[in-house]
């Protein structure tokens, strides 16, 4: 069980995999955690895995780094490989993806930081975030009303993200394999943040997501064909926002995820139980689905 490493997401990933591990010694597998580090060939070497449940969450663990180093030992391992991974990850390269299979998304342009904070690179409302994290980590949400730019934060990377405001309703819809499992209604105060996703009681999930047929038919059909346009393996999750006052056409894709949490309040093991699986039963099934060459 790969958890842990060093990006952003730690403490996320950290939960993932202890709750993944948990799960899979109920079902009867053998788990040994492995804090992922700089001596982690070593120990993959010293413990020589069947399978490697990556649990890893950000940078390193979610971009194809750590999916390339698994493909070079030829250790089988679990969710989308060294492309899909990094395509994923790169919000940029992953909408043009998108656009090609003709799913609908919002302008966005990359842009240096100190430009973002000296003036509006697009008009308001927009939203400022990094190009390649997860988790919401780093969201700036600039208002119509605002007159003045956002200042980010030292952490936030010298080339940011800024992208086009998607006014609505936050929809999901997890691919497992090639199968849509449905669609969840995510209601929260404000916006999606770190802490709405992670804290218990920071946000409501509603599923089966109560919409108009269309809108969850098209949710489902575009998550499977994103899955499918980053040439996802395993499992991933795609997000939505939809604005009810535009119908079909006020529905866009945000971004989809290649290791979406597996935490008591991730949205991903819902839905799994929504079709029917136990927690360790949708963990074995990724065990079971792991591969090298993915």
């Amino acid at each position: 069980m790969l958890m842990g490493g060093p990006s952003a997401e730690r403490e996320v990933s950290l939960s993932t995999g202890r709750e993944c591990a948990r799960a899979l010694r109920g079902e009867g597998y053998e788990v040994v955690e492995v804090d992922a580090g700089p001596d982690l060939v070593t120990q993959l070497q010293e413990i020589k895995p069947d399978v490697v449940f990556n649990a890893l969450h950000g940078r390193w663990g979610e971009d194809g780094c750590v999916q390339g180093l698994l493909e070079w030992l030829r250790l089988p391992y679990t969710h989308s490989g060294v492309l899909a991974s990094a395509l994923a990850m790169d919000k940029t390269r992953s909408k043009a993806a998108y656009r090609a299979a003709g799913l609908p998304v919002v302008e966005s342009v990359i842009a240096a930081k100190s430009e973002v904070m000296a003036a509006h690179v697009l008009p308001p409302p927009y939203v400022v975030k990094p190009n390649n994290e997860g988790s919401s980590v780093g969201i700036y949400l600039v208002m119509e009303a605002a007159n003045t730019p956002p200042q980010l934060s030292d952490e936030m990377p010298e080339q940011v993200m800024v992208e086009t405001y998607a006014p609505g309703r936050e929809l999901t819809v997890t691919v497992m394999g090639d199968r849509a499992l449905c669609v969840t209604d995510i209601i929260t105060e404000g916006w999606y943040d770190y802490h709405a996703k992670y804290a218990p009681g920071g946000s409501r999930h509603e599923l089966p997501a109560n919409l108009p047929e269309e809108i969850t038919a098209l949710c489902l059909d575009y998550a499977v064909k994103a899955h499918q346009a980053l040439g996802c393996r395993g499992l991933s999750r795609t997000d939505f926002r939809w604005d009810a006052a535009r119908g079909t056409e006020g529905l866009v894709l945000l971004e989809t995820n290649t290791q979406p949490g597996m935490t008591p309040t991730s949205l991903t093991p819902e839905q799994a139980q929504h079709v029917g699986l136990t927690f360790g039963q949708f963990c074995a099934w990724l065990v079971e689905d792991a591969s090298c060459e993915r």
